[in-house]
């Protein structure tokens, strides 16, 4: 190859490069805030594949202007992943798919997402008054006077699969957990996905208990559903989802959502 060929190369690298970090730094700027009706906000909790270690790739830094996130920090800036910050490794997670497949649904609205998920955590540390119930619930009261509460996503599971005895009590743990979202929330329809594990993951004694606990909550809790992980692949470590199935599974998260919020709206009727 030619200098001038190398040359052209070079500085067509270096633009895409220079155009990557502009978009990156309004990113991470704050967003100016719609009406406060016009604001719905999702709590996102769990732990690290409701937080997401998929591959960033330079798709997931393209902003949509009607998808925010709240960062550590308390403010509101376009969402791009990563938007956990739970782990150094934290990266492209179902979140953000998530938010844009619902700010397609409504272009009246802006979505706001709460990241709250921390990477291999058990349940009981997200029960009332346990650490990370408590700290998701300071951020989530932080951002009520901005917006209004559409839902919850919850992917957890993995760290409680090992055991037969902590699996037995899933279900009944998931279902209090719920239940005190929606009493602290002030609103005890709040529509709650819940995501099924990685169809690899292998888990432990426990793992069969966890998924049915999982999968059956719309038979247990009115106002909940369930997001399949059919067919999605891992990321090589048969833990995580890969960056294309978080993408999915975001898409399969807001299908569970819309049905469940169509069907609240129906009742009301």
């Amino acid at each position: 190859m030619t200098i001038k060929p190398l040359l052209a190369l070079r500085h067509c690298l270096v633009a895409a490069a220079l155009l990557l970090t502009a978009i990156t730094i309004r990113a991470a700027e704050p967003a100016a805030l719609p009406a406060r009706e016009k604001l719905h906000l999702y709590l996102l909790i769990g732990q690290s594949n409701m937080a997401g270690r998929g591959l960033v790739e330079a798709q997931d830094k393209q902003p949509h202007p009607r998808v925010l996130t709240l960062t550590k920090e308390g403010k509101w800036v376009p969402a791009v992943d990563p938007i956990h910050y739970d782990k150094p490794n934290a990266g492209v997670g179902l979140g953000t798919t998530f938010g844009k497949v619902m700010a397609e649904r409504d272009a009246t609205v802006t979505i706001g997402l709460i990241p709250c998920a921390v990477g291999g955590t058990p349940i009981s540390r997200w029960q009332k008054d346990a650490d990370l119930y408590e700290a998701a619930l300071k951020r989530a009261r932080a951002a009520a006077p901005h917006g209004v509460f559409k839902g919850i996503l919850w992917h957890q599971g993995e760290a409680d699969s090992g055991k037969e005895e902590t699996a037995k009590v899933y279900a009944a743990k998931l279902d209090a957990m719920i239940a005190a979202w929606r009493k602290d929330l002030e609103q005890p329809n709040l529509p709650v996905v819940v995501g099924q594990l990685g169809e690899f993951y292998a888990g432990g004694a426990g793992v069969k208990l966890v998924r049915e606990a999982q999968q059956t909550v719309p038979e247990r809790v009115p106002h909940t559903g369930f997001a399949p992980a059919t067919d999605l692949n891992h990321k090589g470590d048969k833990v995580h989802f890969d960056a294309a199935a978080y993408r999915e599974f975001g898409k399969r998260y807001a299908t569970a959502m819309v049905k469940l919020q169509s069907a609240g709206a129906a009742e009301k009727k």
